[in-house]
């Protein structure tokens, strides 16, 4: 599925993750198996839509509160007009809901007219040598 994952709006960069790290980033203490969601073809069972959930601690305003991070929402390109991420959107919060977990942080990279929050975060460029190699190519 990487060929449809994030990328940028030239289609010059997309994130690769190796199996290692999504693994690792799937899999922190205490993970719930069933908020992994894998949408498959029936025929061939190629995988063409997937989202996480992961178990997450959050402090608001002095209280901590149980979430979910949502996180690899990843649909097949030619199914993107299909109203296919909205499904998987929603199987993945019912099966948060089952465990009692009622809120969700996630990133998007779309513009929300009115939003209740607002954060930054920032990449630390593990190999700058490589990146700037990368990017000459590019």
């Amino acid at each position: 599925m990487k060929e449809n994952y994030v990328e940028d709006s030239g289609k010059n960069y997309r994130f690769q993750y190796t199996p290692q790290f999504i693994r690792w980033a799937l899999t922190p203490p205490n993970y719930v198996k069933e908020w992994i969601v894998g949408m498959r073809v029936k025929q061939n069972q190629k995988l063409v839509g997937f989202i996480s959930g992961i178990p997450v601690k959050v402090m608001v305003e002095g209280k901590l509160i149980n979430m979910a991070e949502i996180n690899f929402l990843c649909v097949h390109s030619k199914l993107r007009s299909k109203r296919t991420a909205p499904v998987l959107i929603k199987e993945v919060t019912r099966r948060i809901n089952l465990k009692g977990v009622w809120q969700a942080i996630y990133t998007g990279g779309k513009y929300i007219p009115t939003p209740i929050s607002e954060s930054n975060y920032y990449y630390r460029y593990i190999n700058f040598k490589k990146l700037e190699e990368v990017m000459i190519r590019v």
